[in-house]
Formats: structure tokens, C-alpha cells, sequence
């Protein structure tokens, strides 16, 4: 829960204001994405370069 102090700053709960995810799937799937794109990207600047 929120808590309002007397200046009327509003202090919330580190659990409460924590919006993502903590298990590291998306490190997982942000990984797997970059080496698709670098290997995808591979193969097209070498069959570009093998048709030169």
C-alpha cells in the first residue's frame, strides 16, 4: 500500500511498485532473438556476397 508522509510525498512498497516480471524469461527470449537475427542476417550478407 501507498503511504502519504507530511510533506505530501508518496511512499510505496517496493512489492507494490514493481511492475515487471522476475523469473528471466525475457532475458531468455530477448537472447534467442538477437542470435536469430544475427544468424539470419549472416546468411543473407553471404549468399549476397556468393551472388556477386
Amino acid at each position: 500500500m501507498s503511504d502519504t508522509d507530511k510533506d505530501g510525498r508518496i511512499h510505496i512498497e517496493d512489492d507494490d511498485a514493481m511492475a515487471g516480471e522476475s523469473t528471466g524469461r525475457v532475458r531468455y527470449i530477448l537472447g534467442f532473438s538477437l542470435l536469430a537475427a544475427i544468424i539470419i542476417l549472416s546468411i543473407i550478407w553471404m549468399t549476397g556476397a556468393v551472388s556477386f
